[in-house]
C-alpha cells in the first residue's frame, strides 16, 4: 500500500492521465491535449447539444470505459431529467430516512456550518406511512443477523459498497424541501473531507495480475480498469456536487438565489474532463437502473396506505426512466473483476468506496452531509447491482427483499442528481451565449489554472492564514442576527479554523502532508 502523500499525487496524475488520453473530436470540446484553461472554457461552453442519437457499434463521441457517446446521453437529457424530476417528487422517493449526528470516525470534527442554509427540516414520522416507517420494515428488510457487520450507528453486509444507516437511528427528511444547494459551507473542514476522500483512493493489490486492459494513452498509468473506473466515479460525483452548488447559487451582494456562471466555469468548464466524468456516472446508474427494471416496475409505491391514485403515476413515471436506461445504459461490468486477483480488487474496490461513505460523517454542513449521504448510497447501490447481484438474484418473484426501501430512493435521487447536473450544463452554455464578449472576456480571466490569471498562490514560506478571515468575520455576524445557535456554532468553528492555522505556521516543513489538490 502506497504512503498516503503518494496516494494522493498519483490519484491527481491518473486523472491527468484520463485526459491527454481524450479524442480531440470529443463533442465536450476542450479536450484535445494542449488546449489552454481559457479555450477549454471557451469549447465546452459554445458546444452545442445534439437533440437525435443512438448508441451504435462505433460512436463518434465515445465515454471511456463505456459502449456510448457523449452525443446519445444529450439526446436523452431533456426527456430524463423530466421524468425523474416528476419521480423524486412523488411519496415514495421523496422520503428518506438518514442518520446526520453520527460522530466523524475519523478525526474530531469542529468545522459546524454558521449558515442557515446548512441546516435541513425534518418530517415528523406520524407524517410518514406506516409501512415505510423503520418499525415495519426492519421486519422485512433486515437481514439475518449473521449476514451483518455492525459498527457505531451503521452496518454493512458482504455484497454492500457502501455502509448503511441503523434502521433505529435518525430522522425522516422530505428531500424535496431539502434542496441540494450552495450552503456557504467551506474552509478546512470541507477541504479536509475531499482530502481524506482523495489520499485513501490508492489500491494496493497488483494491477498487472488482472484483465482490466488499459485504453490506449493510459498505458504508462500502469493502471487497471476498475481502479480507472473507481476514479471517474468519485471524480464525477464530486463534479456533479460542484454543478449543483454553481446552479443554485446564493449572490450575496443582491441576496438572491440563481445560477453562477462563473462558479460552473471555475469548478468545471475549465476542467472538461470532470464534465466528461460525470457522463460516465450517468451511464454507470442508468446500467443499474437497466438491469434492476423488473424488479423496479414489480416494487409496491402506495405504501400500504390505500392511495394507489399515485402508484400508476409512479410506475409510469419509472418505467420512462426505465426504458431510456435500456437504451442508453451501456456499461459491460462484465469487464471487470476477472482476473486472478479479481476477488482480492474487488474487496478493495469495497473497502474503499465504503470508506467515502463513512466519512461522510464527517461533512460539518447538515444538508451537504444529507446529500453526501444520499449519493453515495445511491452509486454504492448501483455498484452493487452491477458487480454483486446475478440474474436470479434480480428476479423479483425469487427475491422480492432484494434493495431495502432507503437503497432504491436513493439510487433513483442519485441518478436525478446526475441528470440534473447535465441539464444544467446546457443552461449554463445558454446564459454564456448570452453574454457580451467583453463579459465573456472578464470570466475567462479569472480561469483557475491560467497563466495569464491574475490569482496567485501564497507564496513559499508566506505567513497568510489559509482561509479568508474577513468573510469568516461577515458570516459569523450575519449567522448571529439570524440565529443564536448558529452565531455559537460559527464561533466555535472560527476558534477550530484558528487554531489550525496558527499550528500550521510553526511547523516545520510540509513533507509530511499529502500535497495539494486542485480538485
Amino acid at each position: 500500500m502506497l504512503p498516503r502523500h503518494l496516494c494522493a499525487l498519483v490519484f491527481g496524475l491518473l486523472l491527468q492521465s484520463g485526459v491527454e488520453a481524450s479524442t480531440p473530436q470529443s463533442p465536450l470540446g476542450g479536450l484535445a491535449p494542449g488546449l489552454g484553461k481559457k479555450e477549454q472554457v471557451q469549447d465546452v461552453l459554445d458546444h452545442k447539444r445534439v437533440t437525435e442519437a443512438s448508441c451504435k457499434q462505433f460512436p463518434t463521441g465515445p465515454i471511456d470505459t463505456t459502449s456510448c457517446d457523449f452525443e446519445t446521453v444529450e439526446s436523452v437529457t431533456d426527456a430524463l431529467y423530466t421524468h425523474l424530476h416528476d419521480l423524486v417528487q412523488t411519496p415514495f422517493f421523496k422520503y428518506f430516512r438518514v442518520d446526520l449526528y453520527r460522530d466523524c470516525p475519523f478525526w474530531q470534527e469542529h468545522g459546524l456550518c454558521m449558515n442557515r442554509e446548512c441546516g435541513i427540516t425534518t418530517v415528523d414520522e406520524n407524517e410518514i406511512p406506516e409501512s415505510w416507517r423503520a418499525a415495519a420494515l426492519s421486519k422485512v428488510e433486515m437481514p439475518g443477523k449473521d449476514e451483518l457487520h455492525h459498527l457505531p450507528g451503521c452496518y454493512y453486509r458482504d455484497s454492500d459498497f457502501c455502509f448503511i444507516d441503523d434502521m433505529s437511528e435518525g430522522d425522516y427528511v422530505d428531500l424535496t424541501a431539502n434542496p441540494e444547494r450552495f450552503t456557504g459551507y467551506t474552509g478546512p473542514s470541507a477541504h479536509r473531507v475531499w482530502s481524506s476522500i482523495y489520499e485513501e483512493n490508492c489500491f494496493g493489490v497488483s494491477h498487472f495480475d488482472t484483465l482490466g486492459a488499459l485504453s490506449e494513452g493510459e498505458e504508462e498509468a500502469n493502471t487497471c480498469l476498475e481502479q480507472r473506473v473507481y476514479y471517474k466515479i468519485i471524480s464525477g460525483l464530486h463534479a456533479s456536487i460542484s454543478t449543483h452548488i454553481c446552479v443554485d447559487h446564493f449572490n450575496q451582494s443582491t441576496g438572491e438565489w440563481g445560477p453562477n456562471l462563473q462558479c460552473f466555469i471555475d469548478r468545471v468548464a475549465s476542467h472538461p474532463e470532470r464534465l466528461e466524468y460525470m457522463y460516465f456516472n450517468a451511464v454507470l446508474l442508468l446500467r443499474a437502473v437497466s438491469r434492476i427494471g423488473p424488479y423496479l416496475s414489480a416494487y409496491d409505491y402506495c405504501g400500504g396506505t390505500g392511495n394507489h391514485e399515485t402508484d400508476p403515476y409512479t410506475l409510469d413515471k419509472l418505467n420512462n426512466v426505465v426504458h431510456i436506461a435500456q437504451n442508453v445504459g451501456k456499461f459491460d461490468e462484465k469487464m471487470m473483476f476477472r482476473g486472478p486477483n479479481a476477488d482480492i480488487l474487488k474487496e478493495e474496490f469495497k473497502q474503499h468506496f465504503r470508506n467515502v461513505s463513512r466519512i461522510m460523517d464527517c461533512v460539518g454542513c447538515d444538508k451537504c452531509r444529507l446529500w453526501g449521504k444520499v449519493q453515495t448510497s445511491g452509486v454504492g447501490t448501483a455498484l452493487k447491482i452491477l458487480f454483486e447481484l446475478d440474474e436470479k438474484a434480480l428476479d423479483p418473484k425469487l427475491n422480492h427483499n432484494l434493495l431495502t426501501r432507503s437503497e432504491v430512493v436513493a439510487l433513483i435521487n442519485t441518478l436525478h442528481r446526475f441528470t440534473e447536473s447535465l441539464h444544467a450544463v446546457n443552461d449554463f452554455r445558454e446564459m454564456w451565449q448570452r453574454e457580451e464578449a467583453s463579459q465573456k472576456g472578464k470570466l475567462l480571466e479569472n480561469v483557475a489554472g491560467d497563466p495569464a490569471s491574475p490569482k496567485q498562490s501564497p507564496r513559499a514560506g508566506s505567513t497568510a492564514l489559509p482561509y479568508d478571515l474577513l468573510k469568516d468575520l461577515q458570516r459569523w455576524l450575519r449567522a448571529c442576527q439570524e440565529s443564536t445557535v448558529f452565531c455559537v456554532r460559527g464561533l466555535l468553528a472560527g476558534l477550530q479554523s484558528a487554531i489550525s492555522a496558527v499550528t500550521r505556521l510553526f511547523q516545520l516543513s510540509g513533507k509530511d502532508r499529502a500535497p495539494h489538490m486542485e480538485f
